[in-house]
């Protein structure tokens, strides 16, 4: 069988980069108040909701300052070139996992370019190990956890694990950076960063047939 993995990306993070980027190449300038959510989300084609959360990825990460009725002002260009470096980074990984996959399912068809394929997708996580220092570590869901048919925010993850969610593979769609509203389902993989002791409690965490 010919599976492929598709990687998505949410729109939300997909339109905060994009403003990132605009603000790096100097299209908005550091001090100017640009978008309102409503304009933005006309702009993109999205929900108020939807520039709202891309919005606040901006506003966390001191790139923008949101202030009710005032619209967005631009805070840091700094701030927004590290931001789209990370994001394209993150991007560039995904898409190389994907034909390193591919190239797997072919049964290897040309074993030296996989080979070298594989080693600069180790080159890249080590490059990018140095601007977020992360390992994954990865759980599934069975079908007897409490997790199923549930969101993130529901089950209090975070409060319950101090875990952080990265990604969650559900069937052969990778959702990266999942909000607080993803649904997990029976036989999803989660992908989660914490400290040493996270992937234990997670473990633990999952595995209850009935929270209470």
């Amino acid at each position: 069988m010919d599976e492929k993995i598709k990687v998505t990306t949410p729109r939300y993070q997909q339109i905060a980069a994009d403003v990132a980027a605009k603000i790096v190449e100097k299209h908005y300038k550091v001090g100017e108040r640009i978008y309102t959510r409503s304009s933005l989300a006309s702009q993109y084609g999205v929900s108020a909701e939807t520039a709202r959360r891309a919005i606040s990825i901006l506003a966390d990460l001191r790139i923008v300052e949101t202030v009710r009725g005032s619209g967005v002002t631009i805070l840091s260009q700094e701030a927004a070139a590290q931001f789209v470096k990370q994001f394209r980074d993150i991007k560039s990984m995904s898409a190389l996992k994907t034909e390193i996959l591919q190239q797997l399912d072919k049964q290897m068809e040309d074993g030296k370019s996989l080979k070298n394929n594989i080693s600069e997708l180790m080159d890249r996580v080590e490059r990018f190990k140095t601007i977020n220092p992360f390992v994954p570590f990865e759980a599934i869901i069975q079908a007897s956890s409490h997790c199923v048919g549930k969101t993130l925010s529901q089950v209090n993850f975070w409060h319950n694990t101090t875990a952080t969610v990265i990604g969650i593979r559900h069937l052969d769609t990778l959702l990266m950076s999942p909000g607080p509203y993803a649904f997990l389902h029976e036989g999803d993989t989660i992908y989660f960063v914490g400290d040493d002791n996270s992937q234990i409690r997670v473990k633990e965490f999952i595995e209850i047939t009935d929270l209470k």
